[in-house]
């Protein structure tokens, strides 16, 4: 008899299936806190103790586990139930954001010996954080504690820990798939081969033979309704160019067929049986190629039903605004640079995948856990999409393992909702890593050309863009990052004239999406990186030559096409220069190798606090019968603190502590609406409604109180968990009991639409080494300034801010995903895609500005998205400071910096080139009727 395998001190008989793997066995026992986050063993998320020793549980066979001792995050903690001594740590520093791969880090963390403690980037190498840019986690590991306990009404502007923290270090957060749905079945998806073919015969016929399928769904199920999988409060802003599932596929990795089946094995059994017969189509997969004419087409639809601009030419979506005279700005300059700048993809590589489980509840009404930022409009888009009323369907998110934008998308929660409502059982459909590449969505590639010109005085005299963004096989959120690209990346300057004209256009290849910054990255690094080389040119410092040219306070902020709601509530940029300029001047203490060239930059960056044309926030206070309060808000939290500083905000309006607040949020049967967790509005626009609805229970506290107790109302005041007035305290449990008795409800709603917006602004200095034999690029001091108005937690903002810098450099130096000659993405797994690691990212000294917004609630401003911005032109910026060269395409990895420093014949899209002062405009496009780029 094959002995049973221990789990935290239990024993379990249950033989392991064959070829399964540690992860699943013990997931499928309840032990949730080990997490899938690669399948491959890239990531660390599954880290479990054998026999003390700490594996990687998705590639140890379960079976070699008989007879050994196996402990989970659930099974760290000591003996008499308290924290084991690492929990209590990463508790303590709040060594977690998401928390999706707090496990493994604590798991890893455990098991260390002091020679290994002493060197974290080698005991790291296994385990990946997306979130933190691990210095939170280097600080639980080493006992450094952050976090602070206020007293009454005073949490606002302190270090709080988030409230989910415990839940996390112990592994009883509960993400999407962490909950037992008996009877559920498994989904798996085929995929489609080719870039570009119609599906003209699909044979179901052996795959529903499979022993446990139930069901083979294709586009012969599907509504034949269009939709954008792209999730905003007004879905008209979006093409309306996919189906659930089509009958034309337009990128390799396209779903054509879901099997939903007992098991995963035999749904993937299923999918192997699938017999498509396609007609292959042209396809091109560059933009440049798309917009030439005569290319295949790849939405040929009615441009206005499908809200596509010219489907023809390959355009999604297109801008053309000109403020003054970009011709005369730049026959008035001294000197003009241009340069064409190029990036890349990138991958959310959010830890927790895209997913989504669903069942009818015992009122038959459609429910859906979802890891989403957007419950409620995905909600709408089921209800739209499948003819549902709003209150037969139910959407709940969980706590979220990362976001970043790439979950402002319905990519599962359409198709595992026609499996339920056609089988009336659950269903289940988790991707895998590499669906994640193929199948979700990426960063959008641009192609920038800048130019620019100045005076010898420093001052800009002209900014003209010409950007053309690969949407992809659909446009979700095409138009939208294409018009906020050319947006505050140019307010942020002052020049008399502007010219910008933007395209997003289709291709034939994975389909980008909402990523962190929204389209200002991509443009933000070109124009940075221009002005930096247009003020060498003039001879003039390029942070002062920023500073003299950059917006200043109060007034409104001119952003092409939007409503004119955009204002600066207030204003720190000039403090952002300031730290930069501080930290630039102090002297060079780090250690250089011999040989290696050194240089510095920086790059400034603005953003909108929220997106334009309404982001709507509903929250309800309110008093418990046990005297604490309850908060109830739609937002999502995916590792963003918005729970914490919502908390925050209630406890300081009504005089309490956060521990007497408790959060329900994201599911749509619970809490009212609520746009979602997406343009860094968790606390500029759900905070605010937060605070309104906190407010508002304030004062009917205190008016209930006053009349109960007949006294002056303005004699009564709210601390900790009573009513403070002249003859003693009123317990808040008391005030309730009353209150019942009176009829008089004790609760209070807040709303806010989004409008007014602010800005904020972040500036990022790099000082750089670089070896010019082996192309290495190390970074030996990095600054970030932040003007994020009244901070509400430090600690938190801190985190996002480090979390920002670190993918900022992992689009800058590293990551990319490589599409082959055929469409095919060849980066599909960690092992291939390059994330930072924990050796990868230095520590960034994070400055915040002294400013109070005006708009914000509280004075808050947001600062989710807002650092990552700047990182790239920083890096970029330095690293052309220390060799001569200008980099101009994305990521800079060390065999680029190589090949390029050692090119001694350069083409222009390398180099960049300042042109004649009296050039007046870019090179002209082999197709200016259609806005190509020539192709170099």
């Amino acid at each position: 008899m094959t002995p049973g395998i221990e789990v935290n001190g239990r024993a379990f008989a249950e033989e392991p299936r064959p070829g399964q793997c540690l992860r699943t066995w013990l997931r499928e026992r309840g032990w949730f806190g080990v997490k899938k986050g690669c399948d491959s063993g890239d990531c660390g998320a599954c880290t479990v103790h054998v026999d003390g020793e700490p594996v990687h549980s998705c590639l140890y066979p379960a079976f070699r586990a008989a007879g050994r001792r196996v402990t989970t995050v659930e099974g760290l903690a000591a003996e008499d139930g308290g924290l084991h001594p690492v929990q209590r740590r990463f508790l303590d520093a709040q060594g977690f954001q998401c928390g999706f791969c707090t496990a493994g880090f604590l798991m890893t963390t455990a098991a260390l010996d002091e020679e290994q403690l002493a060197d974290l980037p080698r005991a790291f190498k296994g385990s990946l954080c997306r979130c933190t840019g691990y210095r939170a986690i280097e600080d639980a590991v080493r006992g450094v504690c952050h976090t602070e306990a206020p007293e009454a009404g005073e949490a606002v502007g302190r270090s709080l820990p988030a409230p989910a923290g415990p839940e996390i270090v112990t592994g009883r957060a509960r993400y999407t798939f962490d909950v037992d749905i008996p009877g559920v079945l498994h989904m798996k998806l085929l995929r489609s081969p080719h870039a570009h073919a119609r599906i003209t015969a699909i044979d179901t016929s052996a795959a529903l033979r499979v022993p446990g399928v139930h069901a083979v769904l294709t586009h012969h199920d599907a509504p034949a309704r269009h939709f954008s999988t792209a999730r905003h409060e007004h879905p008209t802003e979006d093409p309306a160019d996919t189906r659930v599932l089509d009958d034309t596929v337009r990128h390799v990795g396209q779903r054509v067929a879901a099997v939903v089946a007992d098991s995963e094995a035999a749904a993937e059994e299923g999918c192997r049986r699938v017999r498509v017969t396609y007609e292959v189509l042209p396809a091109v997969l560059t933009p440049e190629a798309a917009m030439r004419p005569g290319a295949p087409v790849v939405h040929d639809k009615d441009a206005a039903e499908a809200r596509i601009a010219r489907p023809a030419d390959n355009v999604v979506g297109e801008t053309h605004v000109e403020t003054g005279d970009v011709a005369a700005g730049f026959a008035e300059a001294d000197e003009v640079y241009e340069g064409v700048y190029r990036t890349q993809r990138v991958q959310h590589a959010s830890l927790e995948t895209h997913g989504a489980v669903a069942w009818l509840d015992e009122e038959g009404r459609l429910t859906v856990r979802s890891s989403t930022q957007t419950p409620f409009l995905t909600r709408r888009g089921l209800c739209d999409l499948f003819g549902l009323p709003a209150e037969r369907v139910r959407v709940v998110a969980g706590r979220v393992g990362g976001g970043f934008g790439g979950k402002q998308e319905m990519l599962v929660e359409d198709v595992v909702a026609l499996a339920v409502l056609r089988l009336r059982r659950p269903v289940k459909l988790e991707y895998t890593r590499a669906e994640q590449f193929h199948g979700a969505t990426t960063r959008h590639p641009f192609t920038v050309r800048v130019k620019v010109g100045g005076r010898r005085d420093g001052t800009l005299t002209a900014i003209q863009l010409h950007v053309v963004a690969d949407t992809g096989a659909y446009g979700n959120h095409g138009p939208a990052v294409m018009f906020h690209s050319v947006g505050e990346s140019l307010a942020v300057y002052r020049a008399p004239h502007k010219k910008a004209d933007a395209f997003s256009v289709y291709t034939h290849t994975v389909p980008a999406g909402a990523f962190r910054g929204y389209g200002l990255g991509q443009v933000t690094f070109a124009l940075e990186s221009a002005l930096d080389e247009l003020a060498r040119g003039l001879g003039l410092d390029p942070l002062e030559f920023r500073a003299a040219n950059v917006v200043g306070p109060g007034g409104a902020v001119d952003t092409p096409g939007e409503d004119g709601d955009l204002g600066i509530g207030s204003y720190g940029l000039d403090q952002c220069v300031g730290i930069i300029r501080r930290a630039r001047d102090e002297p060079v203490t780090e250690p250089v190798p011999d040989g290696w060239l050194v240089g510095e930059g920086a790059a400034l960056a603005m953003i909108a606090t929220g997106p334009p044309g309404g982001h709507f926030a509903d929250a309800t206070a309110t008093l418990l019968p046990d005297g604490t309060y309850r908060l109830a808000v739609g937002t999502a939290e995916f590792g963003n603190g918005t729970t914490t500083v919502h908390r925050q905000i209630a406890a300081g309006e009504l005089g309490t502590t956060v521990d007497r607040i408790t959060v329900r949020q994201s599911d749509t049967d619970l809490v009212r609406h609520d746009t979602g967790a997406f343009a860094s509005t968790g606390v500029v626009v759900a905070g605010k409604a937060t605070l309104r609805a906190s407010r508002a229970l304030a004062a009917v506290l205190l008016d209930f109180a006053a009349t109960h107790l007949s006294v002056p109302r303005d004699a009564c005041h709210l601390t900790g968990a009573a009513v403070v007035h002249p003859t003693g305290r009123l317990p808040l449990k008391t005030l309730h009991e009353a209150a019942r008795t009176a009829g008089v409800p004790l609760t209070a709603h807040g709303h806010f639409d989004g409008t007014p917006r602010s800005v904020a602004f972040n500036a990022q200095w790099f000082r750089v080494a670089v070896d010019p034999d082996t192309g290495e690029l190390r970074i030996l001091r990095s600054v970030h300034a932040a003007d994020a108005g009244k901070v509400m937690n430090p600690l938190q903002c801190r985190g996002q801010i480090e979390g920002g810098v670190a993918q900022g450099l992992g689009a800058a130096l590293w990551e990319n995903v490589r599409i082959d000659a055929r469409g095919e993405v060849e980066t599909a797994s960690f092992r291939q895609y390059r994330l930072p690691q924990y050796a990868d990212i230095p520590r960034t000294e994070v400055h915040f500005t002294e400013t109070t917004d005006a708009i914000g609630p509280l004075g808050a401003k947001s600062m989710s998205e807002s650092p990552f911005n700047p990182v790239a032109p920083a890096i970029a910026n330095a690293l052309r400071d220390a060799t001569g060269v200008r980099f101009t395409t994305l990521p800079l990895t060390r065999d680029h910096i190589w090949l390029t420093l050692h090119d001694t014949d350069l083409p222009p899209h390398h180099k960049g080139r300042r042109s004649d002062a009296k050039s007046t405009s870019p090179q002209p496009s082999p197709h200016p009727d259609n806005g190509a780029f020539p192709v170099e």
